[in-house]
């Protein structure tokens, strides 16, 4: 047991450390060569440079470093082993990888570099992020907020990245079209660490109303092979009772579930929403530690 996680938390390791040189190589290779920013702390400290010319690498570590100490002192212990890590590891990564001109790209067309870098970043954070880790910065910030105000982390985040790539404007020789630039990267960087995060992971959720309900709910359960809901309703015009169809299904499945309906009754009523979320049998499992706890003290036994 000991020796698995070893091995475990080994992985963990080598995975963020993977993740934090594709993440600040997307920065040091491509954005900042081509003059480009985004979001984020790392944002900031790339308007920093433009505007004076202090490099990242010194004020990415001495800002994560007072957000640190905000943390503890308004959170407590509320960052881990890993998180300290990965920020140790970026800001020396900040510092090393510019010295290295080679792994420099250049390219005339800016869209593609805000693209491709906001790809490596969402790939080098998201791999951090399933192992456990956090690039610091905003997720701090976030954090402290909410514990003081209800105001959920999304927002904060949001907000925050609109504000530090509307300073591009306020650098020498940086206009509109670097903010625009800016908000692209901000907007595939989102995009991004959400699929690597998600994957086809993601579900969504199926209401159907239809007179064939019966009939619908037979095919999905032996066709597509995921289970069906039938809610009470009733019509309120018509006053006409029924059932509503509760489908939660891989956002994958999505049209081949749309399509059974469709083949069926193609006068159904479907509406499809995302489900953030699926937790039981078929889906994802709540990792609340309680399964861990459970086997250490059988093993005890």
């Amino acid at each position: 047991m000991k020796t698995s996680k070893v091995l475990t938390l080994v992985w963990d390791y080598f995975l963020m450390t993977v993740g934090s040189v594709i993440f600040c190589m997307g920065w040091t290779s491509f954005l900042i060569p081509n003059g480009l920013a985004s979001g984020g702390l790392t944002g900031l400290c790339t308007i920093i440079q433009y505007g004076t010319g202090i490099p990242v690498g010194w004020t990415y570590p001495i800002l994560n470093v007072l957000l640190l100490i905000v943390g503890f002192l308004t959170l407590g212990r509320g960052f881990g082993l890993k998180t300290i890590y990965v920020i140790g590891l970026t800001s020396l990564l900040f510092e090393i990888l510019p010295n290295f001109p080679q792994l420099e790209v250049m390219f005339d067309e800016k869209l593609l570099v805000a693209l491709v870098g906001a790809a490596m970043e969402s790939v080098g954070l998201g791999l951090v992020l399933l192992r456990g880790g956090s690039s610091g910065g905003t997720d701090i910030i976030a954090m402290v907020i909410n514990k003081y105000w209800p105001v959920s982390p999304g927002r904060v985040y949001l907000f925050s990245d609109i504000f530090i790539i509307a300073l591009l404007l306020l650098v020498p020789g940086k206009g509109i079209v670097d903010m625009i630039y800016a908000y692209v990267v901000m907007l595939g960087f989102s995009f991004g660490v959400d699929f690597v995060l998600l994957g086809n992971k993601s579900s969504v959720q199926i209401l159907v109303f239809s007179s064939k309900y019966q009939e619908i709910a037979d095919h999905v359960i032996h066709n597509v092979h995921r289970g069906v809901t039938a809610l009470q309703s009733v019509g309120w015009y018509s006053q006409k009772e029924s059932k509503v169809l509760l489908i939660v299904a891989r956002k994958y499945q999505m049209n081949e579930v749309v399509n059974e309906i469709k083949s069926i009754d193609k006068h159904a009523f479907i509406s499809v929403s995302t489900a953030m979320s699926v937790f039981g049998e078929g889906f994802e499992e709540v990792k609340t530690g309680l399964k861990l706890k459970k086997n250490n003290k059988e093993e005890q036994v």
